[in-house]
């Protein structure tokens, strides 16, 4: 019997365009729950490369993957500087309807 080899997953793997990225966490940010646009925005940070995002933000890739953790609340400013690093920063739209990344 032949073995196969699975790999694991990995979303990061598959955000290989900034529209992949952006469909992506505008899809996420629809969930109520924070921990979903979270994990994404850590997901989007792997693939551009953490260490990058750190070195644009200020902030450490310690307190960067702390910020993608469940159960977090990150502030504001902290998000906003991730958007911002990240080439998808957070808007609104007229008539009440969410602004998408």
């Amino acid at each position: 019997m032949k073995k196969v080899a699975i790999r694991e997953y990995e979303t990061a793997r598959y955000l290989d365009s900034e529209e992949m990225i952006t469909e992506y966490l505008a899809a996420c940010l629809e969930d109520p729950n924070p921990d979903v646009f979270l994990g994404a925005l850590g997901e989007v940070a792997k693939a551009r490369g953490v260490a990058q995002l750190a070195k644009e933000t200020g902030l450490s890739r310690e307190s960067l993957y702390k910020t993608f953790s469940p159960g977090t609340k990150p502030r504001f400013d902290t998000i906003v500087k991730i958007t911002n690093a990240l080439g998808v920063p957070l808007g609104v739209k007229q008539g009440g309807e969410a602004a998408h990344p």
